[in-house]
């Protein structure tokens, strides 16, 4: 925490614009290897002509987005309207103020040595919690100003999914508070230099911050905002042109936050895999820990490709329920389990290799148990067959015919009125 705050201005400038144009470019790559591992999966050839493999086509796509009409609706209220991709766009790039992707380097053709990470702060998670919550302003208010009855029921379904997975997200990163003793991003990822990844020894959270991360960018399979049967596109149904740009680069921006936040909170952030930093001694220095941690990131990112290639899309009510009667309840008991395992096992005199062990074991086997036990429940909860012919004439099966079911052309309707003629 030391080394910030010291940076001359042309430091962090230098800083704030290298993070920029990294989240511009991740965004026009994301989108290129979404397509290419999607019609990979699904035997499709995928982006193959602008550019080199067609690297260039997501360039291609925001050229044709810019060059559209730019449509604003009537009834939109039109200051909100455009207000809205902004308030969403912005908070994106925010957050990554506080991701470190590194140790400390000198700057090239300088002198000046300098942390490869933009500030820090004391609730730095917090703080990225607290700015990530401010897009939700941008879907409602973007859904609300529309003018649209889809725009609106889309801003307010994903507002509602974002709020409701933030809820479990934040219980799942307490335990690591905990175990950590502090919510610093760069302390976080120097405590888990001496110890093991938090991946392994606080599994359970890990699990729970993966799901939620999922339902808090609105990524398949809980893309329920983008629901093309009842609410066409959602929130942005009305946008267009660059608008309707800012709301899809928010979003992918999104996904390379919360990913680069499990990296940093759970994988060791910077630090090099299988224990490679052991065996040789550069491998976290310099800028070698950059290479590991977009390494660790875009596995993150392939996570969300596959999901997105696999899985169907929830119902709406099932992914509701299943947030807040499966993924908080269970990280607010880790949580409880985590505090008290943690304070035993500091009252048994023991190392702090022997309490890392302890406490990873815990979570392995807690993790294990609820995979098996919820496995065992889904599915099995169904409600029994009905059988139609008990059950002829009551609601919702209407009474069949006496002689059973009519062939061919309807019997006219006869009304009361024509019945006393």
């Amino acid at each position: 925490m030391d080394v910030f705050g010291s940076d001359a201005l042309w430091v962090v400038l230098l800083k704030a614009v290298a993070i920029f144009v990294v989240l511009v470019l991740l965004t026009l790559f994301n989108i290129w290897f979404e397509r290419r591992v999607v019609a990979r999966m699904q035997h499709r050839v995928g982006p193959n002509k602008n550019g080199p493999f067609g690297l260039l086509q997501s360039l291609a796509d925001g050229v044709k987005l810019a060059l559209k009409e730019d449509i604003i609706p009537t009834a939109a209220d039109k200051v909100v309207f455009v207000l809205a991709p902004v308030i969403c766009v912005v908070p994106a790039f925010v957050t990554f103020a506080v991701i470190p992707f590194g140790p400390e380097v000198t700057i090239p053709f300088t002198d000046t040595t300098t942390p490869l990470q933009l500030t820090d702060m004391p609730v730095a998670v917090l703080f990225v919690m607290a700015i990530a919550s401010i897009g939700i302003y941008g879907i409602v208010l973007g859904g609300w100003s529309s003018g649209s009855t889809y725009s609106l029921l889309g801003g307010l379904r994903s507002s509602a999914q974002m709020i409701s997975y933030e809820v479990a997200m934040g219980l799942a990163l307490v335990s690591v508070f905990l175990y950590a003793g502090s919510a610093s991003t760069s302390e976080i990822v120097a405590a888990q230099d001496a110890d093991a990844w938090y991946a392994f020894v606080m599994a359970p959270a890990f699990v729970v911050y993966v799901i939620a991360m999922v339902g808090e960018t609105n990524r398949a399979p809980f893309d329920l905002p983008e629901a093309e049967g009842e609410l066409v596109g959602g929130f942005h149904t009305e946008y267009s042109s660059l608008k309707f740009a800012l709301f899809f680069l928010a979003e992918y921006i999104n996904m390379v936050t919360v990913s680069a936040l499990a990296t940093t909170l759970f994988l060791g952030g910077w630090l090099a895999p299988f224990g490679l930093g052991h065996v040789w001694e550069g491998a976290n220095e310099g800028w070698w820990p950059l290479l590991w941690f977009f390494g660790k990131v875009f596995a993150f990112m392939f996570l969300f490709v596959w999901l997105r290639g696999t899985l169907p899309r929830l119902r709406y009510d099932q992914f509701m329920d299943f947030g807040w009667k499966r993924l908080i309840p269970v990280a607010l008991g880790w949580v409880v389990i985590a505090a008290v395992a943690r304070l035993a096992l500091a009252d048994a005199d023991l190392s702090d290799g022997q309490v890392t062990a302890a406490v990873g074991v815990l979570s392995v086997v807690l993790t294990a148990v609820a995979v098996v036990a919820f496995t065992r429940g889904f599915g099995s909860t169904a409600p029994p067959l009905r059988d139609a012919a008990a059950e002829t004439g009551a609601y919702p099966v209407p009474p069949m015919p006496a002689g059973g079911a009519v062939r061919g052309a309807a019997a006219p309707l006869v009304f009361a009125e024509e019945e006393t003629r």
